[in-house]
């Protein structure tokens, strides 16, 4: 396992991941579920005590049972809640599956199609991830197992209403970052997306000490693409950091009012979250939420305001943290 995985103390085995220079954490793992090394990366499902099961990518936190929901609500639902009548849904990544489920709860989503590099994640997660397995068995779901650049750059122009990038972290040799970069939004994304389409993506860590790691970045390269960008950010305990989103919308459009989210939300979602009331769709993310999260510090304001670098296949950026591998024979 890597030095940012799971490790061997003396009596107990902990997760330790760096977040930043001279900056760690560690919490227990009471069972190695299973680990393996893929031909892109190192993938660990473990058991936490503070956060339960976890998926583990390059020794760093994907997601974990604890808060999942909260961060895929996050990611989901205010692209699907902004266009008008979302039925074709294209996944970068989502190998756990957790991303399909809250696209699938959406009543118009009539097929999703999910991309993920990886197949030994897929089948970790949908083994011993129980709350997702549904989705992977659901007729609208088509799952493949490739490179989502390629297969999004295969389909005809128009091909998609919402695309959503739910990849691991821009490691240095990982599998993602060329999905993080100028040259996919802007020849790629926008072409597959149908008039009136919506990107969304999470962009990293949007703490005041780490939103210039790749967030900002991925913030600017968005904006000189796309006619509008939103960012927005979350807290969510198993990152140990408030974590970063960017929506982009292909056309000009205002944003949802508080009571316009949860009416659409109320009349346009299934079932519920993970743990969630019946009859209550969302547990996280309401409008009064949504528009809040939308507004950051004057420090991270000004941060997104005055990036001009752009996250470029010549100019990538990578976090700090993390030990990606590059892909073997």
């Amino acid at each position: 396992m890597s030095s940012s995985g799971a490790t061997a103390g003396n009596r107990h085995i902990y997760l330790e991941e760096k977040l930043g220079d001279g900056w760690y954490w560690r919490m227990h793992v009471s069972e190695v579920l299973c680990s393996q090394t893929s031909r892109f990366q190192d993938i660990e499902l473990v058991k936490t005590e503070p956060f339960g099961t976890a998926l583990l990518l390059d020794g760093k936190m994907q997601s974990s049972h604890s808060d999942e929901w909260m961060y895929h609500e996050c990611l989901v639902h205010p692209a699907l809640l902004h266009h008008p009548n979302p039925r074709r849904v294209f996944i970068c990544g989502g190998g756990e599956g957790a991303t399909a489920r809250e696209v699938l709860r959406h009543k118009s989503v009539e097929q999703v199609v999910m991309v993920d590099i990886d197949e030994i994640v897929c089948q970790m997660c949908e083994k011993h991830i129980p709350e997702n397995s549904a989705a992977f068995k659901d007729p609208r779901l088509k799952l493949i197992n490739d490179d989502a650049l390629a297969q999004l750059e295969a389909v005809p122009d128009g091909s998609f209403d919402v695309i959503i990038g739910d990849l691991a972290d821009p490691l240095e040799g990982g599998p993602c970052y060329l999905l993080y970069t100028q040259e996919f939004y802007r020849d790629v994304v926008m072409k597959k997306l149908a008039p009136g389409g919506i990107f969304i993506t999470q962009s990293g860590p949007a703490g005041v000490e780490t939103c210039r790691e790749v967030m900002s970045f991925i913030h600017s390269t968005l904006k000189s693409v796309f006619p509008k960008v939103v960012a927005y950010r979350s807290y969510f305990p198993s990152f140990c950091d408030l974590w970063g989103f960017n929506v982009a919308f292909s056309k000009e459009q205002e944003l949802l009012s508080a009571d316009e989210f949860d009416k659409l939300a109320q009349e346009r979602i299934t079932g519920t979250s993970p743990g969630g009331t019946e009859g209550e769709p969302l547990r996280f993310l309401d409008g009064e939420f949504f528009r809040s999260a939308t507004v950051m510090p004057k420090i991270i304001r000004r941060a997104l305001a005055e990036e001009t670098e752009l996250f470029t296949k010549d100019n990538p950026r990578f976090l700090v943290s993390g030990e990606g591998l590059a892909e073997k024979n």
